[in-house]
């Protein structure tokens, strides 16, 4: 695969599995995020994707759960900017930043900066990210981009126009999505974006998440065959991807 999208899922239960506060839970998945980024990394994955904070977790979670989030995301960064560097990664983020606390912005923004001259896989963390809240800026930018160039009669909405107004728009749909802990939904993950995506869920919870557990998704995704809505016969028809597929062999 060209980029792999992983929610990360199960560290409440992996702590109250252990009679641990939930605070435990995240602070083990630190391990699991090293792990499977320096797999990713070195297996030459050109993207991955961490689903590390929703939008929906400012409400649900009690504010001393999501300021201990807030203050080891900030202890991750600094602790693994080195790490990135030396295996050439390069940060990227894509949530609404602009409403996380401003010290958890300006470290953010050191990390990005730290590494933006990496030239090798990119990892992107999902920060206070809503997928439905990705698609409404995006339909808004649409709308002011008309309203600048001539009015709404200008308007052209398309899947190109869209994709190209999404948060990840400097970066490939992914191919693969992996969820842990046994949960089958998307929860609100990159809905545009996987609409083709191949899904592989595990039952292993996050802070047992390792790189060979990764390998075992994209073992899984290998022996699947991607139609993107059609036939088996139909598929090097359905969607430009499946050539360099066919061509190449997946990655």
């Amino acid at each position: 695969p060209k980029h792999i999208a992983i929610i990360m899922d199960g560290n409440g239960r992996w702590a109250r599995r252990r009679h641990l506060p939930r605070v435990a839970g995240h602070r083990a998945g630190v391990a699991s995020v090293r792990s499977t980024v320096e797999t990713a990394a070195r297996i030459g994955i050109p993207s991955l994707t961490l689903y590390a904070f929703s939008e929906e977790n400012w409400k649900k979670r009690p504010r001393s759960e999501v300021d201990f989030l807030m203050g080891l995301l900030c202890r991750y960064l600094k602790a693994e900017v080195p790490t990135l560097n030396k295996n050439n990664i390069q940060l990227q983020y894509i949530g609404r930043q602009h409403e996380l606390p401003p010290s958890v912005q300006e470290k953010m923004e050191w990390a990005r900066s730290a590494t933006a001259h990496n030239t090798g896989m990119v990892l992107t963390l999902a920060l206070n990210y809503s997928a439905r809240t990705e698609l409404v800026d995006a339909f808004r930018s649409i709308v002011d981009a008309a309203a600048r160039n001539g009015g709404l009669d200008h308007l052209d909405i398309n899947e190109d126009a869209v994709s190209q107004n999404l948060y990840t728009r400097h970066l490939p749909d992914p191919d693969l999505v992996i969820r842990t802990s046994g949960e089958m939904r998307l929860s609100n993950f990159l809905l545009w974006q996987l609409a083709y995506a191949e899904i592989y869920v595990t039952p292993t919870l996050w802070p047992e998440f390792r790189g060979v557990h990764l390998l075992e998704g994209i073992a899984e995704y290998q022996k699947r065959e991607r139609r993107y809505g059609g036939l088996a016969s139909d598929a090097a028809h359905a969607h430009p991807s499946y050539h360099h597929h066919a061509k190449t062999g997946r990655s």
